[in-house]
């Protein structure tokens, strides 16, 4: 046994080929669904920063004779092995005597790690299950990471035995054990380049070109293609690997240039970061739809002058007007207070019977807007008379309404609600924007919206009175009915032909 602080040697890669690695997710909590795995993620994605090509990833239980057999073939098949689970003082913390069982060792109390043991949990006796954490093989190393936001060493060390590296299997301590041990794993002259190519076009449509591209290449680039069924401005991403810029970069323009023409889109994979900065630009473009874009700030803007952000919230159901008013007003937001660390407050009216694909909408929105959401239920008058109960602070709420949605042609950008309502101030930035405007703002912008707009709904209500809009039907060459995204609609007055 012996302690190495700055880390233990690793077996050289195989000359001209990257270090390779497997990981070894041990645990039967993870084979049951009990636990989501989230290191083997982490692992694969830290590795491959260093240079290292994880090969394998491998989920047993924990049982001896399993794990002992995957430590003696992975172990000897990749240059280093990362094992993740099974360390503890309990009965089914089994790693580290079956490693010892793999290489045919003995397991012995270290003194070391004894003293650590007695620090941490105050105990002596050989035989409290603390001290369990002690015994090792008789050949391990510890390997003493460094706590990278403070520079100092860290107190637990993770044991080493040959290639095998043993991680805890809780998710903080793991990240924090091998960031701190990056050094070991890190590939000198090895870096991997990656590239990715949107594309909104069937996977069976580029399938040939993909293959016979793959064929060409053969082992300096890898081509991985990833359909995407929530996108609503690609249907596959295509990632090119290689260890050599060159080779990726040369690759990716060919196929770019063999892909079917027009298939090829660019994507703002975080259109909410750069939401301040795009909106504005586009408001501030000098065209006939960049002034509606600037009038609905303003509306924002005079509204924000008038209450603070804790009295004001957006009503956000998933539709597609809302969600357009929601990255306008977040724009704002962001804009006149770009240190604020208030959430957007967001009222959410739910209906009865609320489509799966909208509530997975709701949620994903929620999250890339660190929005606060208030769920209420019932009529709009009733969802309001309970936010009044439940939110008395609020007094104006922004609505996506647009002039021509029923009941609205009389309604000002600004206009208090009716005799008999909840008093509350109704803001309309929309109100003069149209159907094909919603689609521009949302489309230009990348914006994500509810997928079901992509599959012939217009208008959305709940399931019981909603349906795909028949003006959006066409009958493929093969005679199977389809039906267009909602933005190809080209008739606005029929948007609400999809409601009962």
């Amino acid at each position: 046994m012996s302690t190495n602080n700055q880390g233990s040697s690793s077996p050289p890669a195989v000359s001209g080929d990257a270090p390779t690695a497997a990981i070894l997710i041990i645990g039967d909590e993870i084979l049951k669904g009990h636990t989501v795995d989230t290191n083997s993620t982490f692992l694969t994605q830290a590795l491959r920063k260093l240079g290292v090509s994880v090969q394998r990833i491998t989920v047993i239980p924990d049982v001896h004779e399993v794990i002992a057999k995957e430590v003696v073939v992975l172990s000897s098949q990749y240059t280093h092995l990362i094992t993740s689970g099974g360390v503890g003082p309990t009965h089914d913390d089994i790693t580290l005597e079956s490693i010892a069982a793999a290489f045919q060792e003995e397991v012995y109390r270290h003194p070391e790690l004894a003293q650590l043991v007695e620090e941490f949990f105050g105990v002596t006796d050989n035989d409290s299950p603390a001290m369990k954490l002690a015994m090792v093989p008789r050949s391990a190393k510890l390997n003493y990471g460094t706590d990278p936001q403070t520079g100092k060493q860290l107190r637990y060390p993770v044991v080493s035995v040959r290639n095998v590296y043993v991680f805890p299997g809780t998710p903080s301590f793991m990240e924090m054990a091998f960031t701190g041990l990056e050094h070991l794993f890190a590939s000198s002259g090895t870096k991997f380049h990656s590239r990715e190519v949107f594309v909104d076009a069937e996977e069976t449509e580029i399938a040939p070109v993909l293959t016979k591209l793959q064929a060409s290449w053969g082992r300096r680039v890898a081509l991985g293609s990833y359909p995407d069924w929530l996108s609503n401005y690609s249907k596959v991403r295509l990632v090119l690997d290689s260890d050599s810029q060159e080779e990726v970069d040369k690759a990716r323009a060919q196929l770019v240039d063999q892909l079917p023409k027009g298939s090829v889109v660019s994507l703002v994979k975080d259109p909410v970061s750069v939401a301040p900065a795009e909106v504005y630009k586009l408001a501030s473009n000098g065209t006939t739809f960049g002034e509606k874009v600037k009038c609905a700030l303003k509306t924002i803007e005079t509204m924000l002058d008038q209450y603070s952000t804790e009295q004001v919230c957006v009503g956000f159901n998933g539709g597609k007007d809302c969600t357009a008013l929601l990255h306008l007003y977040y724009s704002t937001l962001k804009r006149r207070y770009p240190d604020g660390k208030d959430k957007v407050k967001a009222l959410y009216i739910r209906n009865v019977s609320p489509f799966p694909e909208m509530e997975r909408f709701l949620q994903d929105t929620t999250k890339k807007y660190d929005l606060e959401l208030i769920s209420v239920e019932g009529s709009i008058r009733q969802a309001l008379n309970e936010l009044h109960d439940k939110r008395p602070e609020l007094k104006a709420v922004l609505m996506g309404t647009r002039r021509t949605d029923p009941y609205s042609h009389t309604l000002t950008p600004m206009c208090p609600t009716d005799p008999g309502w909840p008093e509350y101030m109704r803001v309309n930035p929309l109100l003069d924007w149209t159907y094909h405007d919603i689609w521009s703002f949302l489309r230009t912008l990348h914006v994500p919206y509810c997928i079901l707009y992509d599959k012939g709904y217009t208008s959305l209500g709940s399931m019981d009175n909603t349906y795909r809009n028949k003006s959006l039907q066409v009958v493929d060459e093969r005679g199977v009915t389809r039906y267009k995204p909602a933005y190809l609609l080209e008739n606005e007055a029929e948007e609400r032909n999809s409601r009962a």
